[in-house]
């Protein structure tokens, strides 16, 4: 396995079972998987958990970040966050109107001692974190050989 930079994930094959990958960041190594019903071994998170947990854990460091900064009485973020396929004619606010789209919907917990207008505030910010906004921008993928 290649090791890899700061600011770069290598995944290979893990070398066991059918779908399993080895992630590995500057500093962590893991595994991904696909579930028993769709052929792999569940070794670890599937994709999809993969890029919910991203935007989840972005959502909660964002807002702790802001309410640290601000002095929120913010005790506690619970994110959670489910990930679908809908017709793109079900979709209100969207662009696109015909096919399917994916749609992540996304719960938050704010636990503390907050005022409405905090509780308000800090939702507004969870749509800042930058996973959020990766996801919700046009988005370039370059692939090489290599």
């Amino acid at each position: 396995m290649i090791e890899p930079e700061p600011g770069t994930v290598v995944v290979a094959d893990a070398g066991n079972g059918r779908y399993a990958q080895h992630i590995a960041t500057a500093t962590h190594d893991f595994l991904s998987d696909e579930p028993a019903s769709a052929g792999g071994d569940d070794a670890g998170p599937t994709p999809y958990d993969l890029l919910l947990s991203a935007l989840g854990a972005c959502t909660a460091m964002t807002l702790r970040m802001y309410a640290d900064r601000k002095d929120i009485p913010l005790v506690r973020t619970v994110v959670k966050l489910r990930h679908d396929r809908i017709h793109a004619r079900d979709c209100a606010r969207c662009e696109t109107e015909t096919g399917m789209l994916s749609r992540i919907t996304r719960e938050i917990s704010l636990e503390g001692d907050l005022t409405d207008e905090q509780r308000t505030r800090l939702l507004e910010i969870a749509d800042k974190c930058p996973v959020h906004r990766t996801l919700s921008n046009e988005i370039a993928i370059e692939t090489r050989a290599v």
